[in-house]
């Protein structure tokens, strides 16, 4: 079985993280999101991957390359526009069989649901129930096919949501061909698959109860809260005498847990990082490769990516960071407001009552800096010593 993968997009809701890398490769539970996704694909039965990429290419290449350690073959396609879901599958005509997978690359579903798509015999759509389906797109369904397929509608028909896997057969492309551009400008898939029921061939659907909503930065921290608590404790590092590990925690090869560490997990602690002495690193928390976490740090149910070093003094609750930033001793990110109300982000609702910082790549902070709540950091900003900031800063910025 053939899947495709479409992982051209850049993902600019998942700002400032997607500024450096596609949204398919931000880190869930210590791996990028695509690789998860190949993995259960793989255990449903799917061994040749066609991944169409476009936006930072180099980043997915240089990752998976041909699919060698995960024990599947991976063949690219590149999109040399982003010119829309349509036209990304346009891309693979002539390298599929006849009957393929296609997935988005920004999802998350489990073997169990793959399987039982892959079960059906004719071109069929994934869907998954919601409450609310008024911010997104809904799909009305009458006797087990796909009737209509409609955009973001202030009273939805249903609350039955694309969740953006497909089996499809060849004749797709003789649709695309013929499906126009979007409002948006974008030849969608949605698009041709709506021509398609309009030309007269059934749609079937399956249900699926294992998908992610990923669509802002925070959706991340909520993805990884789901997927933690299944991991498995290993040890390939050192712990020193005196650190305590409570509950199931991952540490890499090459790891040094120093004394002092208390550790309660599920954690996950990739190689060569350096934790220690005496910090506190809470559950749901994920830190990437050769990071640093020093004296007197306390890290809560984040997502800290390679190359980051925490030393001194600080406190990191509830936020994603990026790759290879610095803080400075004493830095400090609130996760609360003071009246305990959920957190607004750049006008967006983001359903949570605590929310840190998401912070981009190389982001350098000054001693005793402090970031308020829902703060968005682009890559490569400087935040002097002292500084007390928040909202939304560009990348490359200098707050001092």
């Amino acid at each position: 079985m053939q899947a495709v993968i479409l992982a051209a997009g850049e993902g600019k809701r998942m700002h400032p993280l997607t500024y450096t890398r596609p949204k398919a490769m931000l880190p869930l539970a210590a791996k990028p999101l695509l690789e998860h996704l190949i993995i259960e694909l793989k255990e449903a039965g799917v061994n040749h991957f066609i991944i169409v990429t476009g936006y930072c290419s180099d980043k997915v290449r240089g990752y998976f390359g041909k699919g060698d350690a995960i024990g599947v073959q991976i063949d690219y396609v590149m999109q040399t526009s982003q010119s829309g879901t349509a036209d990304a599958l346009k891309a693979v005509d002539g390298l599929v069989e006849d009957k393929f997978l296609v997935v988005n690359g920004d999802v998350y579903i489990e073997s169990k649901d793959v399987i039982n798509i892959l079960s059906k015999d004719d071109d069929t759509m994934g869907l998954v129930e919601i409450k609310n389906a008024t911010e997104v797109g809904v799909v009305d369904v009458r006797k087990g096919k796909v009737k209509r397929i409609y955009e973001k509608v202030s009273n939805p028909p249903s609350n039955l949501v694309n969740c953006g896997v497909y089996l499809l057969t060849r004749e797709i492309f003789d649709i695309i061909a013929l499906t126009p551009r979007s409002c948006r400008g974008e030849y969608e898939l949605t698009d041709s698959l709506q021509l398609m029921i309009d030309k007269g061939h059934a749609l079937s659907y399956q249900m699926v109860t294992s998908w992610f909503d990923l669509s802002y930065p925070w959706d991340l921290l909520v993805a990884n809260e789901r997927m933690m608590p299944k991991i498995e404790s290993s040890n390939r590092g050192i712990v020193e005498k005196n650190a305590i590990i409570r509950n199931p925690v991952v540490i890499g090869e090459g790891t040094v847990i120093r004394a002092g560490a208390y550790i309660v997990g599920p954690v996950i602690i990739g190689d060569n990082c350096d934790i220690g002495p005496n910090c506190f690193i809470r559950p749901c928390t994920t830190i990437g490769n050769d990071c640093h976490i020093g004296n007197a740090v306390e890290i809560k149910n984040s997502i800290i990516m390679d190359g980051t070093k925490i030393p001194h003094q600080n406190y990191i609750g509830d936020s994603v960071i990026g790759e290879d930033c610095n803080f400075g001793a004493g830095t400090k990110i609130a996760n609360l407001r003071l009246d305990k109300n959920d957190i607004t982000v750049a006008g967006i609702k983001t359903g949570r009552r605590k929310l840190g910082a998401i912070i981009g790549d190389r982001v350098e902070t000054g001693i005793n800096s402090s970031l308020n709540v829902g703060s968005m950091i682009g890559n490569d900003t400087f935040i002097g010593p002292g500084v007390v900031t928040g909202g939304t800063i560009k990348p490359d910025s200098q707050i001092i």
